[in-house]
């Protein structure tokens, strides 16, 4: 849900329509974990993901005119990326099929269209992490620079850094990584009530 600031879907789609790029560029933003996140939980590969993401964004360009409830573009996505990324998942399994015996599964005997979701929408406890993750996301960019800088070397790296390694990047003393990294949350905490 956009904060009291940002615009709704209906009106970001509005703009879109209207030809707006920067708010083309905000729906992405919006909604693109969202995006990517469904053909990630299907199991398919980082690289197929990011061309699950790219069709999915394509065909909302192309159909954007056509889309009839603007305030529901969120379910449009998902369901949008939930079959692409079906239709990947079948292509991999037909060019798998020549290569491997009738009836063969995956390495773990499971069919990979058994994890793909089916059309019904998300479950709302995963809809509502989405929210929450993407809620988070918002807050982190409203930080200034240094704040920001600080909480994605901290909380959102692949491999966990150290206190040196952070300190060294950010040319700071070690010892105040952690009373800035305490002021910076209670950024972050303002910032979350806010939206």
């Amino acid at each position: 849900m956009p904060s009291p600031d940002e615009p709704s879907d209906k009106e970001l789609i509005e703009r879109c329509r209207a030809g707006q790029q920067p708010a083309w560029n905000a729906l992405i933003r919006r909604f693109q974990r969202i995006v990517y996140t469904v053909p990630r939980r299907a199991g398919l590969p980082e690289e197929l993901a990011a061309d699950v993401f790219q069709t999915v964004f394509s065909r909302l360009f192309e159909h954007l005119d056509r889309i009839d409830d603007p305030s529901r573009i969120q379910a449009w996505l998902v369901t949008t990326a939930k079959r692409e990324s079906l239709r990947l998942l079948e292509q991999s399994r037909r060019v798998a099929d020549l290569h491997a015996a009738p009836g063969a599964a995956d390495d773990d005997g499971s069919d990979p269209l058994d994890r793909v979701p089916g059309d019904d929408p998300l479950p709302e406890q995963l809809l509502s992490e989405l929210q929450q993750q993407d809620r988070l996301r918002r807050a982190v960019t409203r930080l200034d620079e240094r704040s920001r800088q600080l909480v994605e070397l901290l909380f959102l790296q692949d491999d966990e850094l150290s206190y040196a390694e952070i300190a060294a990047r950010l040319g700071m003393p070690e010892g105040s990584i952690g009373p800035t990294r305490a002021r910076c949350l209670a950024k972050l905490r303002v910032l979350l009530q806010e939206s």
